[in-house]
C-alpha cells in the first residue's frame, strides 16, 4: 500500500490507516476530534523560515525540495522526527496518511516526505 497524503480538512476514512500530522502549527479551525490524528510530528515540518520563503510557489518547488531535504539531514530535531516517522511507516507497512493543512496539494512538504518514505524499503513477514 502506498503512503497517502491528505489535507486535514478532508474527512478521515478508515482506509487512511495511521494518520500523522506533519505540520509545525495546529491547523486553523480543526478540533483534535475532527482531525482524527494518531500522531503529530511537529518537528518533521520545514522550518518557519523555509516555509515562508517557499510560500507554496510552484516555481520554487525544486529549490524548496532540496533545501527541505538538507534541513531534514542537518537539523537534529528534524532528524529525530524523521526517524520516528520512518519507524511509524515501517510499523504500519506504509499504511499511513501524511496529513497537512496547506491549500496547495501538489507543491508542499507532504509530497517531499512521501517521496522520501516511498523509497524506504519495508520488510514484510
Amino acid at each position: 500500500m502506498p503512503i497517502a497524503v491528505k489535507r486535514i480538512y478532508e474527512a478521515a476514512k478508515k482506509e487512511d490507516g495511521e494518520r500523522i500530522l506533519i505540520d509545525r502549527v495546529w491547523p486553523r479551525g480543526v478540533s483534535k476530534e475532527q482531525a482524527n490524528i494518531d500522531e503529530w510530528l511537529k518537528q518533521v515540518g520545514p522550518s518557519k523560515e523555509l516555509r515562508q520563503w517557499f510560500h507554496h510557489d510552484p516555481n520554487k518547488f525544486n529549490d524548496f525540495k532540496k533545501r527541505y531535504k538538507e534541513e531534514l539531514e542537518q537539523n537534529e530535531e528534524q532528524q529525530e522526527a524523521m526517524q520516528r516517522l520512518k519507524a511509524l511507516v515501517k510499523e504500519h507497512q506504509k499504511n499511513v496518511t501524511l496529513v497537512f493543512a496547506a491549500k496547495e496539494k501538489t507543491y508542499n512538504h507532504a509530497q517531499v516526505l512521501k517521496e522520501i518514505l516511498d523509497q524506504q524499503p519495508i520488510e514484510t513477514n
